[in-house]
């Protein structure tokens, strides 16, 4: 692997599932004499751009590119840097890389690593039209390789990533001075759902699940981490329902998975998913989870031992599994189930075996 190029290409590095899970692989490479290099079509926060280039990674951003130019800029950025391997970590920009990568010489290792189960139309049928040009695809948990996203051919390799439990761990003996940094009361019940607020993640639905938690059992606090479209609506339903005083939204909270270690519960309340990092934080942590059993999720959460899985679309389903998971009995299970699931999400292993992959994929590839 030593002295190998490659060059991780995806759409931007904002805080969301796939950018993450890629940042924390790299972080976890042990092997720096190989050069990456991390190319984005845009970045709307500096968090994990500023995370590579101070572990001495190289980014390219092209936020600054007129946006109607980013996609020929990246072509001619990935041509300059004439890698050995290209990952491409989303479909549109692996779309237009694939063809054109043909034509460079020497002709670089495609990998394409597939984070989601679903894309916009028109952006899966230019992948399904490209996809057969990869050298190697990778997906991230086994429900995202069941569905091969925008894939035709050969199987892809599996691959589920992961991220620092020993951090993660640390952070658990920090939770107390967490708690009050948000000011959580002493006694609260603290449940903590981290998720940019976007359609698919339905906190319509979580706050609805909310309400009935809270008229079941007051210990319930609710604390709502992210960003997005849909944060003043979901901020103006909570109102409605008089619940300002249980459910808060904290925002965009740099390093989330602090916030998670603090928490007795996580909840995901989404309509779909590829494998949520928040999952593999959680675990991490030892927190036990509650989710909607949508992608990649029950790869991770085997319900009744680390955490409990609903029917996507029901406030009342998830309602129940977050009281059922509030018994002290109950939470005792899940919660020694969630310390022993921690190796399952070790972001090591997910490092080691990309290395591997680079190594292999480069060896045999006759340019």
């Amino acid at each position: 692997m030593r002295g190998v190029h490659v060059c991780e290409v995806i759409k931007t590095l904002d805080v969301g599932g796939a950018e993450v899970l890629l940042v924390e692989r790299l972080l976890a490479t042990s092997r720096p004499a190989s050069r990456y290099t991390v190319v984005c079509l845009s970045a709307s926060t500096g968090e994990l751009t500023g995370r590579l280039r101070s572990a001495g990674i190289e980014v390219v951003d092209l936020t600054a590119c007129p946006r109607p130019l980013r996609l020929a800029r990246l072509l001619r950025e990935v041509g300059r840097l004439r890698p050995d391997v290209v990952n491409l970590h989303s479909p549109l920009p692996g779309a237009l890389l694939r063809p054109v990568s043909r034509l460079w010489r020497p002709r670089p290792v495609l990998v394409s690593t597939v984070h989601n189960v679903r894309y916009r139309p028109l952006t899966m049928l230019l992948d399904r039209l490209t996809g057969w040009l990869d050298n190697r695809t990778v997906a991230v948990s086994p429900q995202v390789a069941r569905a091969r996203t925008g894939r035709r051919g050969r199987a892809p390799d599996t691959c589920v990533h992961g991220v620092r439990v020993a951090e993660q761990r640390h952070r658990v003996t920090l939770a107390a001075g967490t708690r009050r940094e948000w000011g959580v009361p002493g006694n609260a019940f603290l449940i903590v759902n981290v998720a940019n607020f976007r359609p698919q993640k339905n906190h319509a639905l979580l706050v609805d699940a909310a309400a009935r938690v809270v008229a079941a059992d007051p210990r319930a606090v609710f604390l709502l981490a992210g960003s997005g479209p849909e944060l003043e609506p979901t901020s103006r339903r909570i109102a409605g329902l008089g619940l300002g005083a249980a459910v808060r939204i904290a925002g965009h909270v740099p390093d989330a998975g602090r916030l998670i270690a603090a928490a007795d519960l996580l909840v995901l309340s989404s309509s779909y998913e590829g494998l949520p990092v928040v999952v593999m934080e959680a675990l991490a942590a030892g927190v036990p989870v509650v989710s909607t059993a949508v992608g990649g999720v029950p790869d991770l959460v085997e319900n009744g031992r680390n955490g409990i899985l609903t029917p996507p679309g029901s406030a009342g389903a998830l309602a129940e599994g977050i009281l059922r998971a509030m018994r002290p009995g109950t939470l005792a299970r899940l919660r020694a189930g969630a310390e022993e699931s921690a190796g399952l999400v070790d972001i090591g292993r997910a490092a080691e075996w990309f290395e591997a992959l680079y190594a292999e994929a480069c060896a045999g590839n006759s340019r």
